[in-house]
């Protein structure tokens, strides 16, 4: 390692350390230039319970970074003509109560978050029945949607269970559990050995607790079992590490996944025709495309529980860089931060 390469891991090494303590909950990162590791590191408690350390292989939950993950199911399926991105909802949901509705809303716009359809799911009022509902669960109170909230693809609505929704229908379409398509035509060619999808509940070895910090000091579980529709899996199931982040950005770049046709369309911001908001969009399928530090990332955070995530690829300056903590952290702050030291 050359002498700027180690005073760039050790500027890293300090700010990343600055936010974490080794006898806390904390995190696992990693940041990748040119195809080579600049810096990977991990602070902090995996499971407080029985004392487990943060390691670059621990698993974290994704949150939604799950969801240009569930995306690539869909446009798998597409790319092989097993379904189409115009598809509407009415065609794999006919229980759609109001059908002019599911008629209207089609697949591309689950996709791109701008569906219309309201989030009806009463999480507050059911707490307990939200602590196991499933991706079903928690996308049929939308097949119920009377009045859409705007006209589907003319606004941007982020909305989990749309996702729900998708992963239904890779279901419906592949035949087999979504869980399972996504281990086949994501993680096995990416490498991915040890990442994993929640399938009712999360793991309960091998991977990290979520924890938030209480008023005494200490800190409270909040992952499975605390946190209502962490089992709805479809808008935030997925388990993985830095590492194997880090393959998955490989394989995706390597065209391992989708044809370079399909890569490209999903990375790449969405033609809505007929949006109307003044604020442009920001989406792919399922990718959030924007510019910051005047360069353009490509990528999406995740938030569920006590897990927060950051995964971000800068095409310009061929950079990766990955972030899955256990505890609530300013993970924009901190990868504003990392960047900078970056030339």
């Amino acid at each position: 390692m050359s002498g700027n390469s180690q005073n760039t891991s050790a500027t890293i090494d300090s700010i990343f350390r600055s936010y974490f303590k080794p006898t806390e909950p904390g995190a696992s990162i990693i940041l990748v230039q040119d195809g080579k590791e600049i810096y990977k590191s991990a602070i902090g408690i995996a499971d407080i319970e029985n004392a487990e350390s943060i390691t670059p292989t621990t698993l974290f939950n994704l949150g939604s970074i799950s969801k240009p993950i569930v995306a690539m199911g869909i446009l798998r399926l597409a790319s092989e003509n097993k379904l189409s991105l115009e598809d509407d909802l009415l065609k794999y949901f006919p229980d759609f109560l109001n059908k002019e509705i599911a008629r209207r809303v089609k697949i591309y716009h689950l996709l791109t978050h701008t569906s219309g359809l309201p989030d009806s799911r009463k999480v507050k009022e059911e707490f307990e029945f939200y602590l196991t509902a499933r991706d079903e669960e928690n996308f049929s109170p939308l097949k119920k949607t009377e009045k859409l909230e705007f006209d589907p693809g003319t606004a941007y609505k982020y909305s989990n269970p749309a996702f729900n929704g998708l992963a239904l229908i890779i279901e419906k379409v592949s035949g087999m559990k979504w869980q399972s398509y996504i281990k086949k035509i994501v993680f096995k060619p990416a490498g991915m050995k040890t990442s994993t999808i929640t399938d009712g509940p999360h793991p309960i070895t091998d991977v990290a607790h979520a924890y938030v910090k209480n008023r005494s000091g200490g800190f409270d579980e909040l992952d499975y079992g605390e946190e209502p529709t962490f089992a709805a899996a479809g808008n935030g199931g997925v388990w993985s590490s830095v590492e194997e982040l880090w393959l998955l950005e490989q394989a995706i770049q390597n065209n391992l996944i989708l044809s370079p046709e399909w890569t490209k369309k999903s990375r790449e911001i969405y033609d809505l025709k007929n949006w109307k908001t003044k604020e442009p969009s920001r989406l792919g399928l399922s990718w959030f495309v924007t510019r910051e530090m005047n360069a353009e990332m490509i990528g999406h955070t995740g938030s569920q529980g006590g897990f927060i995530s950051d995964y971000v690829w800068i095409p310009e300056k061929k950079i990766f860089y990955a972030l899955l903590c256990n505890t609530p952290m300013p993970i924009l702050e901190i990868r504003e931060k990392i960047l900078a030291t970056m030339k």
